[in-house]
């Protein structure tokens, strides 16, 4: 399946640069404007959701949403405000110009995905799989079951959405924070420990595909796969 692209509109270059970057790592093709102008030379119709910042020099987010709504072929791509406004006026202002959803500064890059996805499935532009699987592993991300060769396994809540974190995204190396990030809750203390237990636990739990976790020295962790 063909992976949703995404255009991120913001005028700071720091933000623009960390959205496409977290939101690479979870699979999207993410391009990047750093003006509402900018953003309005580019070919519009290749996208499947915009990520608009509001306050903007010269064109806000506001008035570009009401750009983009004015095209015909581009009223029904999704589009989402990220702002550090977040007044009862300004939300609805927000959502008369036609956004689908709306992401208050500052916000974790966890959070971020997780609106990004939910905004994607319901414009039925983007259905995840259901089961995450390599060779015999098996994962049902709905029904939270893992297999293994057709063997049921037992997974902790954390467990089972590291193993889905590590296959989203095979053959890559995750730091501790990367992972700390991506897959524990904001605001939730949590030691590098933690996380080397909860690996270890996984490993074992996983039988021939433990070794699959790798680590590496001073890098972190991740998912390999062999052929």
């Amino acid at each position: 399946m063909k992976s949703p692209r995404i255009l991120v509109v913001d005028d700071e270059e720091s933000i623009c640069y960390v959205l496409k970057i977290n939101l690479e790592l979870a699979g999207f093709v993410v391009d990047t404007a750093l003006s509402a102008e900018e953003a309005l030379r580019l070919k519009l119709e290749q996208y499947d959701l915009f990520l608009f910042d509001v306050m903007m020099e010269r064109m806000s987010g506001f008035e570009l949403a009401q750009a983009v709504r004015r095209r015909d072929e581009l009223r029904s791509v999704p589009i989402i405000f990220c702002t550090a406004k977040d007044s009862e006026e300004d939300l609805l202002k927000g959502f008369a110009t036609g956004a689908d959803d709306y992401i208050k500064k500052p916000f974790s890059m966890r959070e971020l995905v997780a609106r990004v996805r939910s905004v994607l499935h319901r414009s039925g532009r983007f259905t995840a799989d259901r089961m995450v699987h390599y060779k015999g592993l098996v994962v049902d991300t709905v029904e939270r079951t893992c297999t293994v060769d057709d063997k049921p396994v037992q997974l902790t809540g954390k467990e089972m959405d590291l193993l889905v974190f590590f296959l989203d995204n095979r053959d890559k190396i995750f730091s501790r924070a990367e992972i700390l990030n991506r897959v524990w809750e904001t605001g939730v203390y949590v030691v590098d420990r933690t996380i080397d237990v909860n690996v270890g636990r996984l490993r074992k739990k996983l039988g021939p595909y433990g070794n699959n976790i790798v680590t590496k020295q001073g890098q972190g962790y991740g998912f390999k796969t062999t052929h």
